[in-house]
């Protein structure tokens, strides 16, 4: 229970601080248009497909520092065991990471609603829709996670132990994490929200869309897969557009983490709980 409380506060008021970018990051890498500016019109502009991660975050959360406390400690005490772990926790939390991406990425692209995207899809595809991307995202979340808890327990590690949990320690670590996490996986969050975000056709033939080009049906929804679209995007812009909006990301991904792994750490320590993180010993105390 306080990995969930902990996780779904932290994470829930990291989202809020970091929507705006993450609006400016999706639509960068879902354009065919270099250079384009994005305005907030309004409050809720600014919160434009949080609700998804907002009401999921806490259960994905839960399965993530749960598969990472019990697969620990079945591996090295090392950096590359902790990686392990991570991407272990990731794997298992695409579960709902999937769905919340695909809603979250198109309602921040097209300027709908959650709710009204989540229907469109259900309706039209079933549950298949909310796994559009569904392997990527799994790659993704494995890759990413392994290194998001590996970089933040490295830069901790290089501080004495009476210093690591300091402020300023946790919150370089976190910012550290978010940066080292998405310069491992841009590449493939780029692709990832291209996947997403394409619109489908009504029949069989042409697929045309926010991808910017055209490719024919290949799978049960008549878009594109993860091949097609990274191969339509070299196309398109060479192995530069597969870095669209990546500053705004790393911006976003240094602030949010730094708040979010200090908030975390803070609510564990509020509840007496030991931290996920070098606590191998006490990790089923953490329910």
């Amino acid at each position: 229970m306080s990995d969930f409380i902990a996780g779904y506060v932290s994470g829930a008021l990291s989202i809020l601080i970091g929507s705006p970018l993450d609006i400016i990051k999706s639509r960068l890498q879902a354009s065919s248009s270099r250079g384009a500016t994005y305005n907030f019109p309004s409050v809720s502009s600014y919160l434009r497909g949080t609700t998804p991660p907002l009401l999921t975050y806490g259960a994905l959360n839960s399965i993530l520092f749960a598969t990472y406390n019990r697969t620990l400690p079945l591996l090295p005490d090392t950096l590359t065991g902790i990686w392990i772990a991570g991407a272990a926790g990731g794997l298992t939390s695409f579960i709902l990471s999937a769905p919340t991406e695909v809603v979250k990425t198109r309602a921040q692209v097209t300027g709908a609603g959650s709710w009204e995207v989540t229907r469109g899809l259900w309706r039209r595809y079933g549950p298949h829709g909310l796994y559009l991307g569904g392997t990527i995202t799994a790659a993704r979340d494995a890759i990413g996670y392994g290194w998001y808890f590996a970089a933040y327990e490295g830069v901790r590690r290089y501080w004495e132990e009476e210093q690591r949990d300091q402020a300023g320690v946790i919150l370089f670590a976190g910012g550290v994490a978010g940066v080292a996490t998405w310069a491992s996986i841009y590449p493939l969050d780029v692709v990832k929200t291209r996947v997403q975000t394409q619109l489908f056709p009504e029949t069989w033939g042409e697929t045309r869309g926010l991808l910017g080009g055209a490719g024919k049906r290949t799978s049960w929804h008549g878009g594109l897969g993860a091949g097609e679209c990274a191969k339509m995007l070299y196309r398109e812009a060479g192995y530069r557009g597969f870095f669209d909006g990546m500053g705004v990301c790393m911006a976003r991904a240094f602030l949010v983490n730094a708040v979010q792994w200090a908030i975390y750490e803070y609510i564990m320590r509020a509840l007496k709980a030991p931290a996920c993180l070098g606590a191998r010993e006490e990790f089923t105390e953490v329910a």
